[in-house]
């Protein structure tokens, strides 16, 4: 699909500018990683704790470069793209460490460099490679990435899938207002710049309802109605899908001539840039998925969050060229799919959560017909916010995990207040995997008999420190792992 997403004139400027980044290259070898994932993914967080666990020397046994001895040093430099905004790294570690509160959501792209000393393993390779590696770390919204199949659909595509979508039992309720606005109005009628502001106001408003944790759904285009930034009340911004749309042409002037010209702005303007001026620069990519939302919230939610995935991967370059081709054009030869907040679950559950994200990934790259990069998955927890335990009740000793929920985070009647220790056990999982996948075609719903899965949200943990009062590196669950793939080959 993403060959689809491009011009011939957008393939030659992708083509300059890959050539310049190569020559740039052969003195400074760099890679650019893209970090992804829908909103309270930990995204944010994971680049944080990558980053200070690097600099700071983090425990990471299976990152082969630290674990041997062969990383000297690990610091930030100013970023490459002067017209790319800063990670606030500083902020963030900050917000986790000292407010122990977790750092707000990403909203828009931002861009780090750290830069990586190392020796290489083989007396070959430190003969010819420089033992430097500047790691480009590229944060953005996956709601923006879910906005690149638009640019292979035409409005009338787009209208109705969306109406499609609403009608699904997870979604009808949340979008019965919207409909029934959309069905007052007559696409052929003169364009009004009111009407296109309700319709469009009311549109986000559904799309905003179903982000909401009690439905957690992932599919959710246009990405920029729930993240506007600076192009709030933009015209690019002010339409929405219609109904009763007929076969032919739209008639100029007409409502419906409106509402295609301005999508069209959207996808010119907005999403074909973002498209070529980053997504077609990135090296390896990490999506990062919070499956245990989508298990509170049930069947209906992983549904989608298997569309989700399905439709990023799809606008992902991935494949391996040669040394020609690289020189032109680059490809994604590594993709990594985490399941986030696995100490949300004790360690004997990690197993399970892993293939619920190995059979959602499969799917969905099946479904993509994605080939030619390597697809891993991982149970992880960037920052790891619970230590881990046993209580007795009965004759049972039930696994738990012990941190401190969020304020107003419930479970079985109890609403915490963000200050209290607390130990939970998170129930009883699914013996098999397919119990969670059951019906997903079908049912799009949680089945009321059925009570779906709690998983509590917890504060940032206290972090330890030496003797000395120096603060040790962030606590996690296979960010090494992690590592290993999507760099650890560089600094062999």
């Amino acid at each position: 699909m993403a060959s689809s997403l491009t011009t011939f004139t957008d393939e030659a400027k992708i083509a300059l500018d890959t050539l310049s980044g190569r020559a740039a290259g052969l003195f400074a070898p760099s890679l650019r990683l893209g970090v992804t994932g829908l909103s309270r993914a930990g995204k944010t967080v994971f680049i944080s704790a990558l980053v200070h666990n690097l600099v700071h020397g983090g425990r990471l046994p299976l990152f082969e470069a630290q674990k041997s001895g062969r990383i000297a040093r690990a610091f930030l430099e100013e970023q490459p793209d002067d017209a790319v905004p800063r990670f606030q790294y500083e902020d963030h570690i900050a917000a986790l460490v000292v407010d122990r509160v977790w750092p707000d959501s990403t909203r828009a792209i931002s861009e780090l460099r750290l830069t990586i000393e190392y020796e290489s393993a083989s007396g070959w390779s430190r003969m010819f490679s420089a033992g430097k590696l500047s790691v480009d770390v590229v944060d953005y919204p996956g709601e923006w990435l879910l906005d690149l199949p638009l640019l292979g659909k035409s409005y009338a595509d787009f209208s109705r899938e969306a109406f499609e979508m609403a009608v699904l039992p997870v979604r009808v309720d949340l979008s019965r207002e919207w409909q029934a606005l959309s069905a007052s109005v007559d696409p052929n009628a003169d364009a009004d710049e009111m009407t296109a502001r309700r319709l469009a106001e009311s549109f986000a408003a559904y799309l905003k309802a179903c982000k909401l944790d009690e439905r957690a759904l992932s599919t959710l285009p246009p990405g920029r109605f729930l993240m506007p930034g600076d192009l709030e009340g933009s015209p690019a911004l002010t339409f929405a899908p219609l109904p009763k749309l007929g076969l032919g042409r739209a008639r100029y002037g007409s409502l419906q001539a409106m509402m295609e010209r301005r999508y069209e702005a959207y996808k010119t303007y907005v999403v074909k840039p973002f498209f070529r001026e980053h997504i077609t620069r990135l090296d390896r990519q990490i999506v990062l998925i919070d499956a245990l939302q989508a298990l509170n919230a049930g069947p209906g939610a992983m549904a989608d969050l298997e569309r989700a995935v399905t439709e990023i991967l799809s606008c992902f370059r991935p494949g391996r060229g040669n040394f020609l081709t690289d020189l032109f054009s680059r490809r994604i030869d590594r993709i990594l799919v985490a399941a986030t907040k696995a100490d949300h679950l004790h360690h004997e559950s990690h197993d399970w959560l892993q293939a619920i994200v190995r059979r959602l990934a499969d799917r969905a790259v099946a479904r993509a017909n994605f080939t030619g990069a390597d697809v891993d998955v991982v149970a992880m927890a960037a920052m790891r916010a619970t230590r881990e335990g046993t209580v007795k009740q009965g004759r049972e000793t039930l696994p738990v995990i012990i941190g401190t929920p969020l304020r107003g985070e419930k479970i079985n009647g109890e609403t915490f207040d963000g200050k209290t220790e607390t130990a939970i056990f998170p129930g009883d999982l699914p013996e098999k995997v397919d119990a969670v996948f059951d019906g997903f075609e079908s049912k799009h719903q949680q089945n009321d008999d059925d009570p779906a899965i709690r998983f509590v949200r917890f504060r940032p943990p206290k972090l330890e420190r030496t003797a000395e009062g120096v603060t040790l590196s962030l606590p996690h669950i296979r960010l090494d792992r992690a590592l290993q793939f999507l760099i650890g080959d560089h600094l062999a």
